[in-house]
Order: structure tokens, then C-alpha cells, then sequence
């Protein structure tokens, strides 16, 4: 045993996507849940720093942390099960970045640390996401979650019939 530093690594998951048009456009999407109910279900995103994040019902709850229109979002995810007061996971980070681009928006999603048997799965709902807000931006019809998730599944490995498994 040391008094010194241990180094570890965490993992995380990193997406980069361009979208048309500029931050602003994007920004919406990022933070009104009205405007991409099949992602976030039943929820809210109380638009200032230390707002409340209350996602899919419930079962996803967090804290604002950077609130910075229309170029970064991030907030505190906490996963709830169903009846539960507290969460049984580890406390983890979203940051939602736009940046503008000579094409339109770079969106950049960083999500961690990611719990190592959730890895794939995390992966797997953020492409999902980042599906879902690349289409809504185009003005392309969103389809619900479960039409992207199945497609993102085969790519990341996942057996939807046993998600954890």
C-alpha cells in the first residue's frame, strides 16, 4: 500500500457526428425532450446550470452541469430501476458538444465511466441517440428507438432479447 496516486482507466464512449445546419439548430434536440419524445421518453431537461434531468419516465435522473446555448450540454446520469429512491449504478457524465463546422455542426457525445459489462450496450443506445438527432435535424421522418436499435445492435454485438447478457 502507498499514499501515492493510483492510475487507473474507465471506460467511456465517445461519438462524433456532423449534422446540416448550425449548433442552434441542433440544440433543440439536445434539450427539449418535446422535440424527440422516442428517445427520451417522459421527461424534462430544466434548461440551467443545476437543473434537474429527469428522463424515460424516471428511470434516468441527473443534474445540470454545464448549461452553454447553443454549444454544450452536460449533465449527471444516474440509471433508476422501476420503485427504487436511489440508484444502484455508479453516477456517470454526459457532455453533448456543438461545435460549427464549415459543413454545418459537429455534435460530439461523451459518455462516462461506462460500467465495463455496459459497455456495448451504452454504445449501442448512444448510436441510437445520435441516429435519432441526425435524422430529426435533417427533417428526415424519426422512426421510434426500436427501428435504430435494432440496426445498432448487430453493429455493437448486443442480443436485444438479452441486453445485459
Amino acid at each position: 500500500m502507498s499514499d501515492g496516486a493510483q492510475f487507473t482507466h474507465a471506460h467511456m464512449v465517445r461519438f462524433e457526428r456532423h449534422l446540416p445546419g448550425p449548433p442552434a439548430q441542433a440544440w433543440g434536440f439536445l434539450t427539449d425532450p418535446g422535440r424527440l419524445p422516442g428517445w427520451y421518453g417522459d421527461g424534462s431537461i430544466e434548461p440551467r446550470m443545476g437543473g434537474a434531468v429527469s428522463l424515460m419516465g424516471g428511470h434516468i435522473r441527473g443534474v445540470v452541469t454545464q448549461w452553454q446555448p447553443p454549444g454544450r450540454l452536460a449533465y449527471t446520469w444516474n440509471v433508476y430501476n422501476p420503485g427504487d429512491a436511489t440508484s444502484p449504478y455508479p453516477e456517470s457524465y454526459v457532455i453533448l458538444t456543438l461545435a460549427a463546422t464549415v459543413e454545418g455542426t459537429l455534435l460530439t457525445l461523451e459518455h462516462l465511466p461506462v460500467l465495463e459489462s455496459f459497455v456495448k450496450l451504452n454504445a449501442m443506445g448512444w448510436h441510437t441517440f445520435v441516429d435519432m438527432v441526425d435524422a430529426a435535424v435533417r427533417g428526415e421522418p424519426v422512426h421510434g428507438r426500436d427501428h435504430y436499435m435494432a440496426r445498432n445492435a448487430k453493429q455493437y454485438g448486443v442480443d436485444l432479447s438479452n441486453p445485459r447478457g
